[in-house]
């Protein structure tokens, strides 16, 4: 499963450039998970993206690099209010030094 989760259904991803049925279920589901993480999570460079924006880019690739039904469900939990994002949480990076 880690092996393959970056790995696209289009055959574009890597390490072996797999497609489709021959990439594990798993992997799929992993693959979704980090992309979205990614997305939403802080990095040291850059600010975690608007939940939105997260969405319309997985949506975006959607039947081509990711396996619909994944798609599907992660944005539904995207969609749920019911917990906090990341991206949700103040960037702490951007406030200003209060020592």
């Amino acid at each position: 499963m880690l092996l393959q989760h970056h790995e696209r259904i289009d055959g574009s991803g890597y390490p072996h450039g797999i497609k489709g049925s021959e990439i594990l279920d798993e992997a799929k589901i992993i693959a979704v998970a980090d992309v979205a993480d990614a997305m939403i999570s802080h990095r040291p460079y850059r600010s975690a993206f608007p939940r939105q924006l997260a969405i319309d880019e997985l949506k975006g690739w959607r039947g081509a690099r990711y396996e619909p039904v994944v798609v599907d469900a992660c944005v539904e939990l995207l969609n749920d209010g019911s917990f906090a994002l990341p991206s949700d949480a103040p960037d702490f990076a951007q406030m200003p030094d209060r020592s």
